[in-house]
């Protein structure tokens, strides 16, 4: 690679840069100010590509083309303000984290929105009056638009800079990310500054969808991958600082135009193709940059964060009813099998329902009472779902020992990976959770001779008795119903105390001799290996598998259930993920818009169950049970 074709690529790098640091920057002011981890930033951006497409179609020249993009960019911006105004505001006394299902939710209603109003093709927008023509740099042709796109990042970081730095909504948008509280005690009316941030970032979000039109089409695709980048720029900058936003997204851009430059690269033992490394650049940028530096590039650690919501109850051993509904349910699964014969895809669904609730509870285990958030859970039953697939398809194992190599390689990677993630907290640990799970998913899609690549592993079905649905079932019954009980049994056990104590209160805990770090590090492990039992099952469930079962759609699945049940409890997350599992199997069959419904019933939930189904109903019992005890 010669010297100007480096520094050509260099020239790429730095326009992509200004797309990502202009998503990254309005999720930036986002979180620092209302502490939302909003997922729907990414379907903002992508609403921006298509609105921008529509006025630069339907208007067409200049008007259309540009003006289209600042009109893009204020439509967004009310559309933000007026999601924060109706749906947000509504539930900032509910956990911070429950507030990430209702921006889930918002994913699904705007994808399909999108996909009502604009079809499925890709529609890839004019090129850019004005800058339609080409440039010579370096004895190669670079694109005008490009070239203009290279001097908006830098334009529009010092816009916000002198906005936060010499105005008064700075310095409020600057309070409210150190202590937002303090700020409304001081007499700021807190619901105006939300609507106001919200507001600005989402215009920001527009702004970079709506710039990208002339280089890439629009498409359903892009909320997810957005909202994934702009979460790596963010973390990797430092959360609540713009420059920090701006320095990664440069930073990620260089690497992956580097890696493309690169190309395939002869080392003489061996070649390796550095354009496979996109795919996944950033998040090993990420990974590294947080092992080294765990708020980032320019960050700091977070101030506290008073929380708003109802204190959280201890919990507490099963009583005798829970014990006996336990016990009934239990039965009823049991009995399933004899409805077989009037609905067989009942024992589908089911084998489904458990596989979920395994998952789930896996996930709870160190989210609820370990307190550590992970976005990359898909990690592990990735691992499990693979270790027993390619053990059955390269050594032609039998059914059993692959099940019990499944939560094995799931232990394992959870071992290594967890060594890294209980060092960090908040954000910074869940992300790079997701770091570690698309380092997995890439290497899993692209090392095709072993995994079969996008292919994925197919014929892994499970042999005589097991292939009768029936059998099956209660072959995942059997390994569910202890991987749940087993955790349960552990959250009471001294090490569960341990853990809960490193998560309430790691000084205190560390002072009474526990290590807080060793026991969340095993926590971590043990959950893996758990969710490694779960991916064992699906592989042998569905025959085949491939890198969706790791992909970051799957983690956020885990996130929903886990919310949806309620995070503080622990049957939570066994209902949440039957619930789920039931609502996306039967929405799913009844229209060709079924995330748009199953995001309105999420909503729904949300709204009405601000804790979590489970959660709600246990606070509503204890309220009456309180009311009883004053009134005698």
């Amino acid at each position: 690679m010669t010297l100007n074709a480096f520094l050509f690529q260099a020239l790429n790098g730095l326009s992509t840069a200004s797309g990502l640091f202009l998503i990254a920057a309005g999720l930036s002011l986002i979180f620092g100010v209302s502490r939302i981890v909003n997922i729907a930033h990414g379907s903002l951006y992508m609403l921006g590509t298509y609105i921008a497409y529509t006025f630069a179609t339907r208007i067409g020249g200049v008007t259309g083309f540009w003006g289209g993009i600042v009109a893009t960019a204020i439509i967004v911006g009310i559309i933000g303000a007026a999601i924060e105004f109706v749906l947000l505001r509504r539930i900032y006394r509910a956990p911070e984290l429950f507030q990430l299902l209702a921006t889930f939710a918002l994913v699904l209603v705007i994808n399909d929105s999108a996909l009502y109003l604009w079809g499925p093709e890709d529609l890839l927008g004019p090129r850019a009056p004005g800058l339609r023509d080409a440039i010579e740099v370096l004895g190669r042709r670079l694109p005008s638009y490009d070239l203009f796109l290279i001097f908006v990042g830098p334009a529009v970081l010092l816009v916000l800079h002198v906005v936060i730095t010499k105005t008064r909504f700075g310095r409020l948008i600057r309070a409210a990310t150190q202590d937002r509280e303090m700020v409304g005690a001081l007499g700021v009316n807190q619901a105006m500054l939300f609507t106001a941030v919200f507001a600005l970032g989402s215009l920001l979000a527009g702004l970079g969808g709506a710039l990208q039109i002339a280089r890439e089409p629009a498409n359903l695709a892009t909320d997810l991958i957005a909202i994934g980048d702009a979460f790596v720029v963010v973390v990797v900058g430092g959360m609540g600082s713009i420059s920090g936003a701006y320095l990664a997204a440069v930073l990620i851009a260089e690497v992956k135009a580097l890696c493309i430059g690169l190309g395939v690269v002869d080392f003489g033992l061996m070649k390796i193709n550095f354009t496979k490394f996109t795919l996944v650049a950033e998040f090993i940028v990420m990974a590294v940059v947080l092992i080294v530096r765990p708020y980032g590039l320019l960050g700091r650690p977070q101030g506290a964060v008073r929380s708003i919501a109802e204190a959280e109850e201890p919990i507490r051993p099963a009583n005798v009813f829970v014990k006996a509904l336990g016990i009934v349910v239990f039965a009823a699964l049991l009995a399933l099998p004899l409805f077989a014969n009037y609905s067989p895809y009942l024992l589908v669904l089911g084998i489904d329902v458990l596989i979920a609730v395994l998952f789930a509870a896996s996930l709870h285990f160190i989210m609820g009472p370990g307190g550590m958030h992970s976005f990359g859970h898909a990690a592990y039953f990735g691992l499990g779902a693979y270790g027993a697939a390619l053990l059955v398809k390269w050594m032609a194992a039998p059914m059993g020992l692959a099940l019990a190599f499944a939560p094995l390689a799931a232990f394992a990677g959870a071992l290594l990976f967890g060594w890294f993630a209980v060092r960090l907290s908040g954000v910074y640990l869940a992300m790079l959770t997701l770091a570690f799970a698309q380092i997995i998913w890439a290497a899993v899609y692209q090392w095709e001779p072993i995994t079969g690549g996008s292919n994925g592993v197919v014929g892994v079905w499970p042999p005589a008795p097991f292939n009768k649905a029936t059998v099956y079932f209660l072959l995942a019954l059997a390994l569910t119903v202890p991987g749940v009980l087993l955790l349960r049994r552990l959250l009471f056990s001294p090490f569960g105390y341990a853990m809960r104590a490193g998560r309430d209160s790691p000084l205190r805990a560390e002072a009474i001799g526990i290590d807080v770090k060793r026991v969340h590090w095993l926590a971590f492990a043990i959950a893996g290996g758990i969710c490694g039992i779960a991916g064992g099952l699906f592989a042998f469930a569905k025959g085949s598998i491939s890198p969706e079962t790791i992909h970051v759609g799957r983690s956020i699945d885990g996130l929903v259930m886990v919310l949806l049940g309620g995070l503080q409890t622990l049957t939570g997350p066994i209902v949440g993920a039957s619930v789920f599992a039931v609502l996306q199997d039967t929405i799913m069959r009844s229209t060709v818009y079924w995330r748009a419904l199953l995001g309105l019933v999420i909503l729904f939930l949300v709204l009405i169950f601000p804790s979590g189904i489970v959660g709600t109903l246990v606070n509503l019992t204890r309220r009456i049970r309180l009311r009883r005890k004053a009134a005698t």
